[in-house]
């Protein structure tokens, strides 16, 4: 839309035109942050200043660039006010998923709006995301609106009240915490392919999960594998470390499980559910979300029962 007269549009007639943008929004602020009610709270507020500030729309080069403007900044605000250090150790305590159902609200949209071809590549994966919270969060924003939403320097030094010069010296700084951080081999993921190899794997996983069988699980995972179960602190790096975990934490003393399969972040996951005598129905567990390499799993993320409604899992299973 053109910019021109939202001093003259009312508030139901804006929020309508923000509100086109809400999904595209969310998952800029949940690459930024990390957590997915945070970029919900984090959107609200968005629209907030968008309203309040909507004389500042003026001469703008697009009401959607506009309302990314006041979302990044209300991202880096939060993060000073509640995270003023970035992730460290490879974990990240705050991280949640993100469904693939509603990633798939991002709108289709024209080669100026590359965020909704971003969406379906490994951008919005776990360990991209996870890599991205290790980053100090002006570098961070830098990188995602140069590399996933592909903003031209001027624009983004623009919005950090930046010179074009800062602006570059800190993508190349980003560029290089990213490498240390995200996994290698990135040629090998599978990531959102729902290729017959990964369904397979998945399966097995599954089954062996629900047979309790750690020898048949174990031949799953690659030797330098990683586990970790936010908001619980603790990273688990290989085989014989995760399975350790899975041992003393009482996994094989569990009673009937049962699964469904989901997608999140474009990545496999499956839905655990336990069985409880007292209500007669299988509840709410853990939800595993697994990186596929080579064949084998890479990288296994659990996240508590909490998420299942925001995922649009099934309260019960009987």
């Amino acid at each position: 839309m053109g910019v021109g007269g939202l001093t003259e549009v009312d508030e139901p007639a804006f929020a309508g035109l923000a509100e086109r943008h809400r999904r595209e929004l969310h998952v800029h602020c949940y690459r930024m942050l990390g957590s997915f009610e945070d970029a919900e709270d984090t959107v609200q507020e968005t629209f907030l200043r968008a309203w309040r500030r909507r004389e500042t729309c003026a001469g703008r080069s697009t009401f959607r660039a506009w309302l990314y403007r006041i979302a990044t900044n209300a991202c880096l605000d939060l993060l000073a006010r509640s995270r003023p250090e970035p992730a460290a150790g490879g974990e990240v305590r705050w991280l949640q998923p993100y469904p693939d159902r509603l990633l798939d609200e991002v709108p289709a949209g024209g080669a100026d709006e590359p965020e909704n071809a971003a969406v379906a590549r490994e951008t919005i994966e776990l360990a991209y995301v996870v890599a991205v919270q290790h980053l100090a969060p002006r570098p961070r924003a830098v990188l995602i609106l140069r590399d996933v939403l592909g903003w031209p320097a001027k624009d983004v030094a623009d919005l950090l009240g930046d010179s074009v010069n800062s602006v570059n010296s800190a993508l190349q700084r980003a560029r290089a915490g990213m490498r240390e951080h995200l996994p290698a081999r990135r040629h090998e993921w599978t990531g959102g392919s729902q290729d017959a190899g990964t369904r397979e794997l998945v399966r097995r996983f599954t089954e062996a999960s629900v047979a309790k069988d750690l020898d048949r699980l174990a031949a799953l995972l690659r030797d330098d594998v990683r586990c970790s179960m936010p908001p619980t602190p603790g990273l688990h790096v290989g085989r014989a470390a995760v399975v350790k975990d899975w041992t003393e934490s009482g996994f094989l003393d569990l009673g009937p499980l049962r699964t469904v399969a989901t997608w999140v972040n474009r990545q496999p996951a499956v839905a655990f559910y336990l069985w409880r005598e007292s209500e007669s129905a299988y509840l709410p567990l853990t939800l595993d979300v697994l990186r596929v390499t080579g064949g084998a799993i890479a990288e296994l993320t659990t996240f508590h029962a909490d998420r299942f409604p925001r995922l649009g899992l099934p309260e019960r299973l009987t």
